[in-house]
């Protein structure tokens, strides 16, 4: 099993297959748009700019399970991450990222790749986890990482792939 088995809603409605990215190394991360980490949309566009020509995506999963930080529509969401951020990379439906109704890829990313002392469940808005090239989940982010401290690794991960 890896990401590519998963099947996701663009803002607009439309089903989308992650097979879509195979091969690609992806950054895949729950945002908000009125969380005090909201302005991480910043540096996240920046990585995208960067390493966007490099087989490389950053995939956007909005949740409002985390003090309700993401009550917008599909069409407010998409938005108001364009006009304050110039967010281009994918962003995807409205999703619950954890509990008993959280989609079936963010119930995978958990299980592959837990938290602090194993735990499974998302903290909160901006957790992030990088994916492979090959769809293997290779490390989670708590939200309080910037993008820029991920960067290292994102290099590494597009190095290894351009070897194999």
């Amino acid at each position: 099993m890896s990401v590519y088995d998963f099947q996701v809603n663009t803002l607009h409605g439309k089903e989308v297959s992650l097979k879509e990215y195979e091969g690609d190394v992806l950054l895949i991360v729950n945002t908000a748009s009125k969380c005090g980490f909201t302005p991480q949309f910043r540096g996240l566009q920046e990585l995208y700019d960067e390493f966007r020509d490099h087989h490389f995506q950053i995939l956007g999963f909005p949740s409002n399970q985390f003090a309700n930080q993401e009550p917008g529509t599909s069409e407010e969401i998409g938005e108001f991450c364009q006009m304050n951020y110039g967010v281009t990379f994918p962003m995807f439906e409205k999703i619950d990222v954890k509990g008993s109704n959280a989609h079936p890829l963010f119930q995978y990313l958990t299980r592959e790749a837990p938290g602090v002392l194993g735990s499974k469940a998302v903290k909160w808005n901006f957790t992030k986890f990088l994916v492979d090239s090959k769809g293997r989940v290779i490390k989670r982010y708590a939200p309080k990482t910037t993008p820029d401290k991920i960067e290292n690794d994102i290099r590494k991960l597009l190095a290894s792939g351009k070897s194999e």
